[in-house]
Parts: C-alpha cells; structure tokens; sequence
C-alpha cells in the first residue's frame, strides 16, 4: 500500500526550530521528487520545498528560503522538513507530498500521493 507518514510536529515558540519527518512506505521512494505544502485555517495549501529524487536539487518557496531546508535519506525512505527561526505564519499543517505528473513544483495537482499532514503551531 502506497503510504506516507508525516511525524514531528508541534508547538514552538518564534525564533525555533522544529524537524518534520515523513515516512514512505509501498513505492520505491528514490526514483520519486518530493516536496512540502502547508495549509493554514481558511486557506489555499501553498507550496514549502521539493526536492529532486537524488536530492541534489532543491526548490523553496520564497517565504521560506534561507530558514527551511528540505534533506532526504533514500536508504531510510525518509524525506524532512527542518524549519528555523519560525514565525507565527509559518502556523499550518503540513503535508509531504509525491510528485506524480511533470511540471511545475508549485502546483498541488501535480502531487498524487499525499500524507495525512501534522500540524505546526507557532506561538507569538
């Protein structure tokens, strides 16, 4: 069964750090692109960071750039989210997503595989 398990998720105050994990399970996880969305109450589900099957590409969303990083571990089939200096809008779930279609990495329907989303709660 193709599955992905987001984990780490939390509160945390502004200004810290917080890693997020997701695991992958029934797919052969290092031939796929992955990436990272968030959803925040009463909006869109935004794109965070993807990263390219051997991890040697990455892509952020400007709003994150310089603050987030989006490694992988292919042996572990494992992709992360590691967040610092958090701001209170950074507040969302997150979701860690497969990218099934070519295109762009910004674009939810390109994703076909989704996790159930862990919430991160950034308190002011």
């Amino acid at each position: 069964q193709v599955q992905l398990a987001e984990s780490g998720g939390g509160l945390v105050q502004t200004g810290g750090s917080l890693r997020v994990s997701c695991a992958a399970s029934g797919f052969s996880f290092s031939i796929y692109t992955m990436g990272w969305f968030r959803q925040a109450p009463g909006k869109e589900r935004v794109f965070v960071a993807a990263i390219s099957s051997s991890g040697v590409n990455t892509y952020y969303a400007d709003s994150v750039k310089g603050r987030f990083t989006i490694p992988r571990d292919n042996a572990k089939n494992t992709v992360y989210l590691q967040m610092s200096n958090l701001k209170p809008e950074d507040t969302a779930v997150y979701y860690c997503a497969r990218k099934d279609r070519p295109g762009s990495y910004y674009s939810p329907p390109n994703f076909g595989v989704w996790g159930q989303g862990t919430q991160v709660t950034v308190s002011s």
